[in-house]
């Protein structure tokens, strides 16, 4: 029976018990759980507690990819917005995919603000409470700047509706794009390219390949609020499908996995157990020191950037970085969509 038909299945009384809403979780906990190995995708992360625990780890000192986005952006963002609008000085609106805080694109904001006047502003999120904080952040920096906030899945159900008008400069910061494998990556991208016109612009960060150090310690921060936030992912599953999961018998571990340029985070089980997942009507095993892989966080060179841009339907024309190149922020363009390569017809004639 695929995870379809057996969510269809669940009885009446689970139903009655769950409200709809969990139906995305309850499908992604039962397809992650009934894999080998055992993985959560990262998005089920961000719920309001999720969120704020996320936006504290943006400001632990060993998290260097935030603050290294953001100097970036203070000293560039005036020729990012230049080089956005083109040599015609285009009218630009923003949408942000992933917006958190939108702390990091106030300063974007506020350079377009210097340029066009008027900005509409249009923040995508999984989490509303998220949405909420970037609303109240913008409104308090700049009142001037119009924000349409949108709730939407968009890295797994990709569902968005954009309003028709401006050119628009679409972000997609803080490397999340490091959260997926590299054919994911450029299947999120090319939905995102299906939603804008030729000649929009994108600005992507994404986090360089560095030394090893640095960058395990960002995902093990001595003050614990990564683990916090890992296992918060189990608190959730607890209580919205109605799991059992004793948190305290899972232990954080992120480790570098050079194989794949990246960074994975997981949860150890540190002991035999068994957890029920009410809302599935389905009890998991867990093993002594088995693992739910939960998140993924790629590091790049500027090759792969170039190539996962090129394969999405975008041109790379400009890339900023930190004075150490620990972290990049690249513009690319919207391309027509009869020049995006055909992966399907370059797998067949490999």
């Amino acid at each position: 029976m695929n995870v379809s038909a057996f969510l269809e299945s669940l009885s009446s009384q689970a139903t009655a018990t769950f409200p709809p809403q969990t139906s995305a979780v309850a499908q992604a906990v039962l397809q992650g759980l009934s894999a080998n190995p055992k993985y959560l995708p990262s998005w089920l992360f961000y719920d309001a507690e999720g969120s704020r625990l996320f936006e504290a780890i943006t400001r632990l000192p060993e998290y260097y990819l935030t603050h290294l986005e953001q100097s970036i952006f203070v000293r560039h963002a005036e020729c990012m917005i230049a080089v956005a609008a083109g040599l015609k000085r285009e009218h630009l609106s923003v949408l942000e995919l992933g917006a958190g805080s939108a702390s990091k694109t106030i300063i974007l904001l506020r350079a377009l603000i210097a340029r066009q006047g008027r900005v509409t502003y249009i923040p995508v999120d999984v989490s509303e409470a998220a949405l909420q904080w970037a609303r109240r952040n913008v409104h308090s920096a700049l009142p001037e700047v119009q924000v349409q906030p949108i709730r939407s899945e968009f890295t797994h159900e990709r569902s968005l509706h954009l309003p028709e008008k401006d050119r628009k400069l679409a972000l997609y910061i803080g490397s999340s794009i490091g959260n997926f494998d590299s054919a994911e990556a450029v299947e999120l991208l090319r939905w995102l390219r299906a939603q804008l016109k030729h000649g929009d612009a994108l600005l992507l960060g994404t986090d360089m390949v560095k030394p090893v150090p640095p960058m395990l310690a960002a995902y093990n921060d001595a003050a614990g609020i990564t683990a916090a936030f890992n296992k918060n992912i189990l608190v959730r599953i607890n209580r919205e499908l109605g799991a059992n999961f004793a948190v305290e018998a899972f232990q954080h571990r992120a480790i570098w996995n050079p194989a794949e340029s990246r960074i994975e985070m997981h949860l150890d089980s540190t002991r035999n157990q068994t957890v029920h997942v009410a809302a599935l009507n389905r009890s998991f095993d867990f093993r002594a020191g088995e693992s739910i892989h939960t998140e993924n966080s790629r590091k790049f060179t500027l090759e792969s950037v170039e190539e996962i841009l090129e394969k999405s339907g975008f041109e790379l024309e400009r890339s900023w970085f930190d004075e150490n190149f620990w972290f990049g922020v690249h513009l690319a363009r919207a391309v027509e969509t009869a020049a995006m390569p055909d992966e399907d017809a370059e797998e067949q004639a490999a």
